[in-house]
């Protein structure tokens, strides 16, 4: 499966074109954007009415420029983009897991309580994680005078769950940034788009 992961673009018009350009180029199996499609959700819907008319579905998670709410009534319009936040989406043999919003917390307890539920539904399957804040103590979320400041709570849910492959955003300061939790690769794909084949 090609996924193209792309986040951060903060409703930069010039950027969404890339990604469009660059998904009719790949013809990726799905376009996954792990938050902050927009400032404070400025010209959200027709942000994603652009991305719709690629006919690749989009699996889409609110950052903490989105309000969760407001952004799933937008999200629900559009036939292609599936928004994930709280959820899971099955495609083949790949289970997508995804959790927006916060960015500046280092657990999360809402988290913890929506990952326990669908631990047993995500089971022995291939699993993606999706979340806008990146996991704690990695190359994602090392900022140069702030040591690690990513999520404790998405880090033990990597290292129990194993899932194959975690993407996240939020930190500008390492974009196009790669590691591992254990066997797991996680990635901040930046705003220009990274892709990846599972």
């Amino acid at each position: 499966m090609k996924i193209l992961a792309f986040t951060d673009p903060h409703g930069n018009e010039q950027i969404i074109r890339e990604v469009i350009k660059l998904a009719k180029l790949k013809k990726p199996d799905l376009i996954i954007c792990p938050g902050d499609l927009t400032i404070f959700e400025k010209n959200l819907s027709e942000i994603l009415e652009k991305l719709n008319k690629i006919k690749i579905p989009l699996l889409v998670i609110p950052g903490n420029h989105e309000e969760a709410g407001d952004m799933k009534k937008i999200c629900d319009k559009f036939e292609n983009i599936i928004y994930l936040h709280r959820g899971i989406f099955e495609i083949n043999d790949y289970v997508f897991f995804g959790y927006g919003g916060d960015g500046f917390s280092s657990e999360n307890k809402e988290f913890e309580k929506v990952a326990k539920s669908v631990e047993k539904r995500i089971k022995g399957k291939k699993v993606v994680l999706i979340t806008h804040q990146p996991p704690y103590g990695n190359k994602l979320d090392n900022l140069e005078y702030f040591d690690h400041v990513g999520n404790k709570s998405y880090r033990k849910f990597i290292e129990k769950n194993k899932p194959m492959l975690a993407l996240s955003g939020h930190l500008h300061e390492n974009f196009g940034a790669m590691d591992k939790i254990g066997k797991t690769i996680i990635i901040n794909p930046g705003p220009l788009g990274k892709l990846i084949k599972i």
